[in-house]
């Protein structure tokens, strides 16, 4: 890929160096777009050559690039060659630029930058990625679906950030299996349980099942608070659940049955499925079968109090004991992560396994990994825990706790009414979907725009811009470059003339197209979705300069069909890389 342009330059470099062009084609980088005219397609680090090297025998890199730039020729690929700060630089014949990325655009579709030489060799691999966020306390600090508890606006974040990696896997060849893993088990349901024993209605629970729960937990634990006798009854209905009480067990099941009902909704509108469903409950059982497993392998000790740990540093350092068992026998978070775990690998034989939760439980997973592997299982290597910040200030307008149903109906509300009062609005046979595809693209453009580790203030008055670096001004783009194709017509690739394509505009969204490959690499590589947003970002000011200069209406044909096919091209890899970060691409707004 990169249209074989960066295989060529690395043949030629081959040759000179006495190197396999595999060891030299991820060294050659696209080189950012410039407002500066007639700048070089490649450039390749005279550094990345010379790193075997140390310091005191590597020559000046200015020397050395230009005594390596001597020994190359411009060919039919390479028009000229010119040398910088350490780097070689490479011109792509510009005719030649022009016909291959637009033609590798269209033949390849949706898996443009995918079939790049940068991921030649990537064997196909079993790739499990699990959905999830506890954090249990209050409820406004929930990030995950708790079953019984309203879907929170801080599950956004790991679940479109799930998808992202899921959906980049699966882009990439991978066989991904996407679990959603519900904290459906634990003390807090012994809140739950006691809670609805003195505070529910059954007839409110039909009516408004999440929301008259989530008022039945904010309430028991207020009370619970001043009352410990009802954390000694939350504390011995969880007991019971652990047992397998039946009555305990039925109203834990009309819990969660009500609230996965609920869940699948949210996840309807977010575009998102799962391959499986599971939880911490399914593990209940066999996380006794962990305790025993560690006790045969003489890890598992017993406190004063009755509890059971793990030493992980194997010297008592306070900071590596970990708490496995309660006093009364029931299982802990940990233990069931344990469980999980082992389950999966005798299920799927997995080779990577991710886990997608905010930060603050970074020190679990370090736990979990490093107790799997004393245990003697080589594979927690193939975990892996991808950490993300927290959103602050993100509340409806009302300033009401923020559920993420009133932040999706909010969102589309206003979007219905932004469009309205734009005169250029289309008629549109569902403007209620439209509407909702633009409101997550904005909700996702605004997540992803950082580095997730990062904590992030959430504005309403970004999401909500139509112009600047936002999620409705990438729908804004592709709607408006798929209105030209509706209006023009397209035509057959190789129709057009290379030659109506050498304006400066032209070139800069071609030389940026070239790029798409590397930022696929980077993002597969870190997992993150910045390098993506930034990319397609850049990408729709380029067409929107590129279609206020290079006019089709009232242009010759020749010069018309070529401009067509530069702005399909650009729609192409636009809607290739908002699927890829859970955005559904608009046609009209």
């Amino acid at each position: 890929m990169a249209c074989g342009f960066r295989r060529s330059i690395a043949s030629q470099l081959s040759r000179v160096l006495d190197l396999p062009p595999e060891n030299l084609i991820k060294s050659i980088s696209a080189i950012p777009i410039s407002k500066k005219e007639g700048v070089a397609d490649f450039q390749l680090s005279v550094d990345s050559l010379l790193e075997n090297r140390n310091d005191y025998s590597r020559p000046d890199n200015q020397v050395q690039a230009k005594r390596l730039a001597e020994k190359l020729k411009c060919d039919t690929v390479v028009s000229e060659i010119s040398t910088g700060p350490g780097t070689i630089n490479f011109k792509i014949n510009r005719e030649l630029l022009t016909k291959a990325v637009l033609q590798q655009v269209i033949e390849d579709g949706s898996k443009y930058g995918l079939k790049s030489e940068l991921f030649s060799g990537l064997p196909q691999r079993k790739v499990i990625v699990e959905f999830r966020v506890f954090c249990f306390g209050c409820i406004p600090q929930i990030y995950s679906p708790n079953v019984a508890k309203k879907f929170h606006v801080g599950h956004l974040r790991s679940t479109i950030i799930g998808n992202f990696i899921a959906n980049l896997k699966e882009a990439l060849g991978h066989q991904v299996t996407r679990i959603n893993y519900l904290g459906d088990w634990g003390m807090q349901f012994g809140l739950l349980g006691t809670g609805f024993q003195l505070f529910g209605y059954e007839e409110k629970l039909q009516s408004n099942p999440l929301q008259h729960l989530f008022e039945v937990y904010v309430q028991v634990n207020k009370e619970a608070a001043d009352d410990k006798n009802i954390a000694k009854l939350a504390h011995e209905f969880f007991q019971r659940l652990e047992l397998g009480d039946m009555q305990a067990l039925s109203l834990w099941q009309k819990f969660r049955d009500l609230s996965i009902k609920e869940y699948s909704q949210i996840y309807k509108r977010l575009g998102i499925y799962f391959d499986e469903y599971s939880g911490e409950s399914f593990y209940r059982e066999k996380s006794q079968e962990v305790l025993k497993l560690l006790d045969s392998k003489g890890l598992l000790q017993k406190t004063i109090k009755g509890t059971a740990i793990v030493d992980l540093s194997g010297n008592g350092e306070p900071s590596s004991v970990c708490t496995v068992m309660r006093s009364d026998g029931t299982s802990l978070y940990l233990t069931r992560d344990l469980a999980a775990a082992i389950d999966r690998m005798d299920r799927y034989n997995f080779d990577t396994m991710i886990y997608v939760t905010d930060k603050g439980q970074q020190k679990h997973f370090q736990q979990l990994f490093q107790m799997l592997k004393i245990m003697g299982y080589d594979w927690a290597e193939r975990c892996q825990h991808v950490p993300f910040g927290v959103v602050q200030g993100m509340k409806t307008r009302r300033g009401d706790v923020t559920f993420l149903e009133d932040v999706l109906n909010e969102i589309r509300l206003k979007m219905l009414q932004n469009m309205a009062s734009i005169k250029t609005t289309k008629e549109l046979p569902n403007p209620q979907e439209t509407a909702e595809r633009v409101g997550l693209a904005a909700l996702i453009i605004q997540d992803f725009r950082g580095l997730l580790l990062s904590d992030y203030q959430f504005s309403w008055d970004r999401v909500f811009q139509s112009r600047g670096d936002t999620g409705v001004f990438l729908q804004y783009t592709h709607a408006r470059l798929h209105s030209l194709e509706e209006t023009f017509g397209c035509g057959h690739l190789n129709d057009f003339n290379t030659a109506c394509l050498q304006e400066p505009q032209s070139v800069s969204v071609l030389q940026h197209l070239l790029r798409f490959d590397e930022v696929l690499y980077r993002s597969s590589q870190d997992l993150q979705p910045r390098h993506i947003v930034s990319y397609l970002l850049t990408l729709s000011h380029l067409a929107a300069v590129a279609h206020k200069t290079l006019q089709i209406k009232e242009s010759p044909p020749e010069v018309a069909g070529a401009r067509l096919h530069l702005f399909k091209a650009v729609r192409y890899v636009l809607a290739n890389g908002m699927r890829l970060l859970g955005i559904t691409p608009v046609c009209r707004m």
